[in-house]
This record gives structure tokens, C-alpha cells and sequence, in this order.
């Protein structure tokens, strides 16, 4: 078997007297899109955060690319080529596309506030903005301020700026909120394309994307991996279907 590009290895993360992550084990393998589902609450931002660095797990061990990066904080793991993106957009909605791809992706990687002025102007930072907003679509949209753009145009730009780090694996946190049929369709077709460049860790509450984008899925419930499977296996899983598919939300 291929070595995973994530691993993810008995994680635990204690709240108090709330456990919100017991003994959780994943990993991100070459080429695919692994899916993280759950209901709300179950612990999957908690989860995310911890793979991210922005938390630190109690226990266990979190290797990217096979090292051993729990102690990395978000910087660190950015360079590395670990991409994260959506839930809380961090767009500058008063510049435009091209500007928030090159400092986005600067700031990012932990880039200093005054060299967002001459990255702007170097060539070579240009061209890498450029490749990334004509991969995700909006070549066209350069010279758009991004308070402009339509609510999947914003995730599209998300996209691309991650991409501006070279990443060897996405993490995607509900990439899917807030769009139409007609933008989580053009979404779920980038994302289709994207898992050959790097695989993707998938939070999506949109069951219709990760059916119809996953390898792999993950099912979430209290803090705790109930099942990994794929799409199939997933959807005949009676403990699943119990504790998360078959409820209403």
C-alpha cells in the first residue's frame, strides 16, 4: 500500500470534563478525497483544527508527508505544503482577485506585512497567482475587487490561493456552504480534478458532494471514527445510518 501523505494516529483532545476526540485515527492517501461527515457537533472542527496546528492534541500523532508534525503550529505545516481552506473567509473583499491571491498565499506562508508591496510587483509571484486563478477559473476576474464576486466565485478564490502554496494536501472544511445546485455542482467538478494535484481531506455536510467526490469516507459521531469505508459501504452501514444518515438536519 502507498504511504499515506496525512496520518492521523490515535488522537485524543479533552475539554474539561468533555472529550471531544477519542482515539481518532485517519489518513489522506495519494490521488484520493477522503471525506470527514458528522453531525454538528460531533467534533470535526475540533478534529480539523488539530491537523491544521492551530490545536494541539492531548495525545497521539499527527505525520504529514511521514514526519512527525504534532508539535508544528499552522505556519509551519503551510510551508510544508499542508493547504487549508474555507469555513471562515479570510478574503480581503477590498482588494482585488489577483491582489488576494498573492498575498493571500504570503500571508499564508507566514510572509511579513511589508513585502506584500513588492510581491505584488515581482514577476514570478504574479505568474504563480495567475496559474492558480486560470486552474481554478477565473483568469477572467483578475481585476475584480472581491467584494464583487458571487458567493462561489469567493470559494473559487479560496481555492486558488491555496494552490498558490504548491500544496501537497488540501484540508476543504464545508467547501459546499452556502452555494446553489448550480455553484456546488462547478465546485464539486474543480474539486474532482484537484485530488490528482493533492489529496483532499473533505468536511462537507452536502451528502450529494461526497458521494459524489469521495474515495473514502470518515463518519464522525461524539468525538469518535464510528466507521471508514467507501460510498457504499458507508451508505449500507447500520450503525451509521442510525447515528448520522437517516437522521433529519
Amino acid at each position: 500500500m502507498t504511504n499515506p501523505v496525512l496520518s492521523v494516529q490515535k488522537i485524543n483532545k479533552n475539554f474539561g470534563a468533555l472529550q471531544a476526540c477519542k482515539n481518532v485515527s485517519l489518513d489522506l492517501r495519494p490521488g484520493e478525497i477522503h471525506a470527514l461527515i458528522g453531525p454538528n457537533g460531533a467534533g470535526k472542527s475540533t478534529l480539523i483544527r488539530q491537523i491544521a496546528g492551530s490545536l494541539r492534541p492531548d495525545s497521539g500523532l499527527i505525520r504529514f508527508l511521514g514526519k512527525d508534525v504534532t508539535p508544528f503550529g499552522t505556519v509551519a505545516r503551510a510551508r510544508m505544503g499542508l493547504g487549508r481552506t474555507f469555513q471562515i473567509s479570510s478574503l480581503a473583499m477590498e482588494d482585488t482577485v489577483l491582489q488576494n491571491a498573492v498575498l493571500g498565499a504570503i500571508g499564508a506562508a507566514g510572509g511579513r506585512l511589508g513585502l506584500f508591496k513588492s510581491a505584488l510587483k515581482d514577476t514570478a509571484s504574479r505568474n504563480v497567482a495567475l496559474e492558480a486563478l486560470t486552474r481554478v477559473g477565473l483568469q477572467d476576474h483578475m481585476a475584480t475587487v472581491t467584494a464583487e464576486l458571487s458567493h462561489g466565485q469567493r470559494r473559487q478564490l479560496e481555492v486558488a490561493i491555496a494552490l498558490t502554496l504548491k500544496p501537497k494536501a488540501f484540508i476543504m472544511d464545508e467547501p459546499m456552504a452556502g452555494l446553489g445546485a448550480g455553484g456546488s455542482k462547478r465546485l464539486t467538478g474543480l474539486l474532482d480534478g484537484l485530488r490528482t494535484q493533492a489529496p483532499i481531506l473533505l468536511v462537507e455536510h452536502d451528502m450529494d458532494a461526497v458521494f459524489a467526490l469521495a474515495n473514502r469516507i470518515s463518519v464522525l459521531v461524539y468525538g469518535e471514527i464510528i466507521a471508514t469505508g467507501t460510498g457504499e459501504e458507508i451508505r449500507a452501514d447500520p450503525q451509521v445510518r442510525s447515528a448520522y444518515l437517516g437522521e433529519e438536519e
